[in-house]
């Protein structure tokens, strides 16, 4: 296996035929140089539209088994990479993305809205976004700010939602 280190943003090849890598790299979106995080928002996108097909409580169920599950393989990949927190690991925007836009109506505008704002909560890092960034580690700490982003994200489109409707 190839090493990272905490500075490399590059791939390695065990990204592409480890499995666990390969889904914590959002299907190898966070290989990319550039904004990373971004890209693995955008690789979360196209699920959306399928998950707003399931049940409320059907939607709401994956929410918590894929943060939970996230908990686990953020850790487990960043320890298989002797690196905290791989920029290139973005399981946790892929989950936080999906809770932004959990309960919006269907629609392309409401993606691309809760995709802006929920990019917003993530860079900016508001507080208590940016203290549990900063203290909480391990792959609880590598999923919690991006879930904690993606209420924040939430809460705003919901606030959008009920003033436009």
């Amino acid at each position: 296996m190839t090493e990272f280190t905490e500075a490399s943003a590059r791939p390695v090849p065990a990204i592409w035929s480890n499995p666990w890598h390969n889904l914590a790299f959002g299907f190898g979106s966070g290989t990319l140089p550039k904004a990373p995080g971004t890209w693995g928002s955008l690789v979360a996108l196209p699920f959306v539209p399928l998950l707003q097909l399931l049940p409320t409580w059907s939607y709401a169920a994956l929410l918590l088994l894929a943060a939970l599950f996230g908990c686990w393989l953020c850790g487990k990949v960043a320890d298989d990479l002797g690196v905290h927190d791989h920029e290139g690991i973005v399981w946790d925007e892929m989950v936080g993305i999906w809770i932004t836009l959990f309960l919006a109506p269907a629609g392309w505008l409401w993606l691309v809205l809760g995709f802006v704002l929920f990019r917003l909560f993530d860079v900016l890092k508001p507080w208590p976004i940016s203290w549990v960034d900063r203290h909480v580690h391990g792959g609880t700490g590598i999923m919690l700010d991006d879930l904690l982003a993606g209420v924040a994200a939430w809460g705003a489109l919901q606030a959008i939602v009920l003033a436009t409707g």
